[in-house]
């Protein structure tokens, strides 16, 4: 490990207990800054609405300067009651297509999170993954608190463990089979990241603003990867938060993640076109193995700050 990154590893990693909620809240008001925290979902009914209510119950309600002034599920298409769940829970509900009706909507989570820029209005904005189960609010206290304490501090993410079931430390298997392999052979700076592809981050609008998207799975190591290159490793942090449990991805799901993700770490290697942006897997049927072909996330959408429409909201 770079000597750069072992001191980093001892400057700009934290707990989620160093900072008490006392301390945010009166770092907060002194100076003014505002909180979105954004939760894109898809199918999300059995687990969303008891993040919306911790969040408002813990963050929100009863507190004279809530910690959170904005909390908006950004539905992407969902099915099931999704949407109902978030709202009757105490969230605003933004359909994806509803934001940026310009532009036609892509498929994926970085789609998503791209949007939600224009449907907050927070100078500092926390995602948050809509199918975490046993949630607890310092998911976004713990991660808001370096922005809001730190001025220097510009793009915090959440470290956990990750189980696989019954296994401890086992989640995580794209991290550990695609990113870190990546990370640290391209971008040896981002080595001491825990959870560089957590769905748990929150960062300062300005920053974000300024990054491109990538609309599908490849979004967190993009976004990481070019915060790096955009403000310097030591305006990013980590925070630990604990132990995260959600929904698992199946294998045939996973290897399209790592596709995705190599892809995105491809583009930001060399610019360059893939020759064949697609990904073929294999399923058993009744006459033996039939190959299945995905495309690869191939799209990025430009900085938010470029958008005509944001650029107005802004103004305004």
């Amino acid at each position: 490990m770079l000597d750069e990154v072992e001191r980093w590893l001892a400057d700009r990693s934290w707990s989620a207990a160093d900072r008490p909620l006392d301390q945010l809240l009166d770092r907060k008001r002194a100076a003014g800054t505002t909180v979105s925290v954004v939760l894109p979902a898809l199918d999300e009914e059995a687990t969303v609405g008891q993040i919306v209510e911790v969040i408002r119950r813990d963050l929100v309600d009863g507190l004279a300067t809530p910690l959170v002034d904005e909390l908006v599920v950004v539905d992407s298409g969902s099915v099931d009651r999704t949407a109902q769940v978030a709202a009757e829970a105490g969230a605003r509900v933004v359909h994806r297509d509803a934001i940026l009706p310009r532009i036609p909507a892509l498929p994926g989570k970085g789609e998503v999170l791209w949007r939600s820029l224009l449907a907050t209005t927070g100078d500092v904005v926390c995602f948050v993954d809509a199918d975490l189960r046993d949630f607890s609010a310092s998911f976004v206290s713990g991660i808001v608190g370096p922005l809001l304490t730190d001025p220097q501090v510009q793009f915090v993410k959440a470290m956990y463990d990750r189980p696989l079931g019954d296994a401890p430390g086992q989640g995580g298997r794209v991290t550990e089979l695609v990113a870190r392999p990546l990370l640290n052979l391209n971008w040896p700076q981002l080595a001491g990241f825990v959870q560089p592809l957590g769905g748990e981050y929150a960062v300062r609008r300005s920053l974000l603003e300024r990054l491109p998207f990538p609309v599908g799975y490849g979004v967190e190591l993009g976004l990481l990867v070019d915060a790096l290159h955009t403000v310097g490793l030591d305006a990013l942090a980590q925070v630990d938060v604990g132990v995260r449990l959600h929904r698992h991805q199946d294998g045939r799901a996973l290897g399209r993640m790592a596709a995705a993700i190599y892809r995105t770490a491809q583009l930001r290697l060399s610019r360059a076109h893939l020759v064949r942006p697609e990904l073929t897997q294999f399923e058993r049927g009744p006459d033996g193995f039939v190959p299945r072909t995905y495309p690869v996330d191939t799209e990025e959408r430009p900085p938010m700050a470029s958008i005509a429409e944001y650029a107005r909201s802004r103004v305004a």
